[in-house]
């Protein structure tokens, strides 16, 4: 396999996950010397101690730790990059290239492939999986149309505003609430707001969507026995807080499959969310008749 980066870094993330050298040998089928020779090159080529070793095993040093978390990232993105550099070779004027990730699930598309094809017989979907990150969030959105057609989402105007990108809205999905299925609250079926007191309500900050806070408004005002927790993104790591915190998170229906230990419950509130295919402000003409087709079907 080519690597578009040093390949060391592979082996320092086997060591920074297996916290041993042994360890990481046998996940990665060579000799112990082999993988503290590859540590011992790469810790003198970037001039940095990344690793202290302990009672305990190995234990990654400050750099160590702000290493790890940009190798994940780098390795991630240059996949993502050959992904996207093959995906371009095999491309026809006639695929619409869906974006999916756990919190964009192109399940909605998927439903309407059948249909859509009806008014758009030669068009072909692709999936292209993601992974949820911030910079990958600004870099898709910001950028539709080149590697990405179309990722299915929650949005608004201020949003589409700060992702530079445009939205058709299919639905006004109802604001829900998701708690670990061991909450107290996971026994019912809906929730009243009277439920929540007491509660720590995982919920997006301030500007990130206007619908988001008109509920947080409502909240502050008339039931302030429900604690708001702040967060900044949406991704797998917030369902998990939610989970290992017992807290309650602002959720749609359409993430039900992100975090199998949480239960998504409908609230005795009448808050909703766009929902929709987010686009290119400009699209291709193949886009173009894929979005008039998903809007007349849509429509009916």
């Amino acid at each position: 396999m080519i690597h578009m980066y040093n390949p060391q870094l592979e082996t320092f993330l086997c060591v920074a996950e297996e916290g041993s050298f042994n360890k990481a040998a046998e996940k990665l089928f060579i000799s112990p010397p082999a993988v503290i020779k590859q540590i011992n090159l790469l810790e003198e080529s970037l001039g940095l101690q990344l690793f202290v070793r302990t009672h305990r095993g190995l234990q990654l040093t400050k750099a160590g730790q702000s290493l790890c978390q940009d190798t994940r990232y780098i390795i991630q993105y240059c996949k993502d990059s050959v992904t996207r550099a093959r995906n371009a070779m095999q491309e026809s004027d006639r695929v619409i290239r869906i974006g999916t990730s756990p919190m964009t699930p192109a399940q909605v598309l998927v439903d309407l492939r059948p249909k859509v094809q009806e008014h758009c017989p030669l068009v072909k979907f692709q999936l292209i999986p993601f992974e949820n990150t911030p910079e990958n969030a600004r870099e898709i959105l910001g950028n539709l149309g080149q590697n990405i057609d179309v990722v299915a989402g929650i949005f608004d105007e201020t949003m589409l505003e700060l992702r530079r990108c445009a939205g058709l809205e299919l639905s006004r999905e109802p604001i829900c609430c998701a708690v670990s299925i061991h909450h107290r609250l996971a026994q019912k079926e809906m929730l009243t707001l009277q439920d929540l007191y007491g509660e720590t309500l995982m919920l997006m900050r301030r500007d990130w969507s206007h619908y988001v806070d008109l509920l947080r408004d409502d909240l502050w005002k008339n039931h302030p026995q429900i604690h708001i927790v702040d967060f900044d993104f949406y991704d797998v790591s917030v369902f998990n807080q939610c989970e290992n915190n017992n807290c309650v998170l602002m959720a749609i229906e359409n993430w039900r499959y992100v975090h199998p230990l949480l239960k998504i419950m409908p609230v005795e509130w009448n808050y909703t969310i766009p929902f929709g295919l987010l686009h290119s402000p400009t699209p291709s003409p193949v886009v173009q008749q894929f979005l008039k087709a998903v809007k007349a079907l849509s429509s009916r």
